[in-house]
């Protein structure tokens, strides 16, 4: 791993980030003792030492989608992994076993002082028969990170993937069988701090849980995603801050401008940051314009990453590779900063090709409207009205992988325990 640069002594938190992931290999039991930091031999992550406590097969049933998403509760599968942490100690093994409740103290400081992060990734049952994750990898990269944000324990995330593997390998012939060829399951690993001692300090005990379940399709809202910006008192993320990390504290704050919103008619928030209102993120997902420059130049435009103010989204990444790839010479791939302004003059001079907002949840979800302060922005939404015909192709392209349409390094086939 490369050992970031220095920064300024006033950076904080960036630099403490820094040297946590540099110091990995010390975190995680494996320093060589050259960094100036003491060797520490605690037990790592370790997938391979997992012990397996089935659950009975026949004292659940597998509900249909519908029935599963009809409820107010999320319908896992029948088993969950979870792994403890102890700075003392280090990891302890991971476990399978029965899906069900965890214990924690009313003084755990997850519940105080939100030290908890998470990941959301999805297996598809491919219409070859095969289950497959889609670029798993990046999401235990993330995780890794955000951990290391919210002063939560490192830990390896090869060794992640390997137990979001074993959970879907056994797990998924049940309850993703292959005569539902083209659906999915939703995968949530999170880590908790669950050190009982109240005090604003990093926590001394956590714990890796992993968890599998329904969700409802969400990419083909009737009439498109339709988005109301945010009111001028209230934001979602600030450079500085950790918009870029999948914790908790993102998405808790917004949902009162969200609830907001859906009482007015629309889906989700744009959110805008700033005075000069840079467009960022569709709810909690990230947002990309198709439209043409005033020279006429196609582009297909979102945020950028460079301030860490958005999420690095694994669909949006993988939306801006292949659109880089497959669509050079027909559509620039821009990522900057835009503002809504820009989208309202785009709108009034009739250059506004489509819209699309893009993550696990919503997938590629085509975008419809956007309100900004008593102006409506109508985005043509195709020939039928369901999609434009670059979402649609970009969609295709990232589904294509997820169900083995296309044979992809990103498609990850799991080998099922029969």
């Amino acid at each position: 791993m490369t050992v970031p640069q220095k920064r300024p002594a006033e950076d904080l938190t960036v630099t403490a980030l820094d040297n946590r992931i540099a110091e990995e290999p010390a975190l995680n039991g494996h320093s060589n003792g050259t960094n100036g930091h003491a060797v520490s031999f605690l037990p790592t992550l370790d997938a391979s030492k997992i012990t397996i406590t089935r659950a009975d097969p026949n004292a659940r049933t597998v509900p249909t989608e519908a029935e599963a998403n009809s409820g107010n509760e999320t319908i896992c599968t029948d088993h969950m992994i979870t792994a403890s942490w102890t700075a003392a100690k280090g990891w302890a093994n991971p476990e399978l076993k029965p899906y069900g409740p965890l214990s924690l103290m009313p003084t755990a400081s997850v519940l105080h002082y939100a030290t908890e992060c998470f990941e959301g990734l999805k297996a598809f049952r491919g219409y070859d028969g095969k289950l497959r994750l889609f670029r798993p990898d990046c999401n235990a990269e993330r995780m890794l990170m955000s951990t290391l944000r919210i002063s939560l324990p490192g830990f390896d995330p090869k060794e992640l993937e390997k137990l979001i593997e074993i959970l879907m390998s056994v797990d998924g012939p049940k309850w993703l069988p292959k005569e539902r060829a083209g659906s999915f399951l939703y995968i949530r690993p999170a880590v908790i701090g669950t050190q009982p001692q109240l005090g604003v300090q990093a926590p001394k005990e956590a714990l890796l849980f992993i968890t599998a379940s329904f969700m409802p399709r969400m990419d083909l809202p009737e009439g498109g995603m339709k988005l109301h910006t945010n009111p001028e008192d209230m934001i979602r993320a600030w450079v500085g801050g950790f918009g870029y990390a999948k914790v908790g504290a993102n998405y808790g704050p917004s949902l009162l401008a969200t609830a907001e919103a859906r009482s007015r008619g629309f889906g989700q928030i744009l959110w805008l940051y700033g005075p000069e209102g840079y467009c960022t993120e569709a709810g909690a997902s990230n947002f990309f314009m198709v439209w043409r420059t005033k020279e006429g130049q196609l582009q297909l435009v979102t945020a950028p990453l460079d301030d860490k103010l958005i999420l690095d989204g694994v669909t949006r990444r993988s939306v801006v590779q292949l659109a880089r790839e497959r669509l050079a010479g027909e559509v620039e791939v821009v990522e900057r900063k835009y503002t809504i302004d820009e989208v309202l003059e785009a709108d009034r001079e009739g250059r506004i090709v489509e819209a699309f907002a893009a993550g696990t949840a919503f997938f590629i979800c085509p975008v419809s409207q956007i309100h900004h302060r008593g102006v409506d922005v109508k985005i043509p939404m195709g020939k039928e009205g369901k999609t434009g015909m670059y979402t649609a192709k970009l969609k295709g392209f990232v589904g294509d992988i997820m169900y083995g349409n296309e044979q992809h390094p990103w498609g990850v086939v799991i080998q099922e325990q029969e």
